[in-house]
C-alpha cells in the first residue's frame, strides 16, 4: 500500500490547481511569493497590454509565478523565445518549463537583475513585467531593480508592475522615475491595478 501511494505522489503533485500552489509557496516563504494566489486573467491581459510585440527585442519577466503573465504575453503576440523569465522557486521553474516550450527560464533573484542576465539576453529589452512582491523589500531596492531593468532595456521600454495598494509601488521621482497607472482591475481577485514606468 505505501508503495503504491509513493508512485502517485508526484501524479498527484503535478495535478495541484495554480492556487494551491501559490499558498504553498507563500507559507515557505511570504516574502519572496508576496501573493497567496496568481494573477487572474484580466489582470494579467492588462499587464501584458503595456508592451508591444511589434518591436524587435526580449521581454523580461520578473516573478511569473505559474504564468498567467507568460500566457498572457503569448497571447498578445510574443513568441515564446522572446520571453526570459526570472523565478526564484525552483518548482515554478519547472512546471513553468512544461507548460510554455521555448521560453527562457532562468532560477535566479530578481533583485540582482544585472547579474542574473549577464549574458543572457541577445539584445536590449523592449519591457519589463513584473510581479514581486515590491513593498516587501526597502525602497532603495526597488529603486536599483527598476534601474537594472532600465539599463537592459531600449530607451523608453516600460517596466509594468501591479499592485493591490492604492499607491505606487516603485516611488516616483521627477527627473528620474515617471509612471501612469490603469484602472482598477475589478474582475481580479483581489482587485487591483497597474503601473508602467518609465525613465525620461
Amino acid at each position: 500500500m505505501l508503495h503504491s501511494q509513493e508512485h502517485r505522489s508526484p501524479r498527484r503533485k503535478a495535478k495541484l490547481p495554480d492556487e494551491v500552489r501559490f499558498l504553498q509557496s507563500w507559507f515557505q516563504n511570504p516574502l519572496k511569493t508576496g501573493a497567496v494566489s496568481p494573477s487572474g486573467p484580466a489582470l494579467a491581459k492588462m499587464m501584458a497590454s503595456y508592451l508591444d510585440p511589434r518591436l524587435q527585442g526580449p521581454v523580461i519577466e520578473l516573478g511569473p509565478g505559474t504564468g498567467p503573465v507568460t500566457k498572457a504575453l503569448l497571447n498578445r503576440g510574443f513568441a515564446p523565445e522572446r520571453l526570459f523569465l526570472i523565478e526564484y522557486n525552483p518548482e515554478f521553474c519547472a512546471l513553468l518549463r512544461l507548460r510554455y516550450p521555448g521560453v527562457t527560464v532562468i532560477q535566479g533573484d530578481a533583485y540582482a537583475l544585472g547579474k542574473t542576465l549577464a549574458g543572457k539576453l541577445p539584445a536590449k529589452a523592449v519591457g519589463t513585467i513584473s510581479s514581486l512582491p515590491l513593498f516587501t523589500m526597502p525602497q532603495p531596492e526597488r529603486h536599483r531593480m527598476v534601474d537594472e531593468a532600465f539599463d537592459l532595456s531600449i530607451p523608453g521600454a516600460p517596466f509594468v508592475q501591479f499592485t493591490y495598494a492604492v499607491v505606487s509601488p516603485v516611488p516616483l521621482v521627477p527627473g528620474r522615475i515617471h509612471g501612469e497607472r490603469s484602472p482598477r482591475v475589478w474582475r481580479n481577485l483581489p482587485p487591483a491595478r497597474v503601473w508602467a514606468y518609465r525613465r525620461p
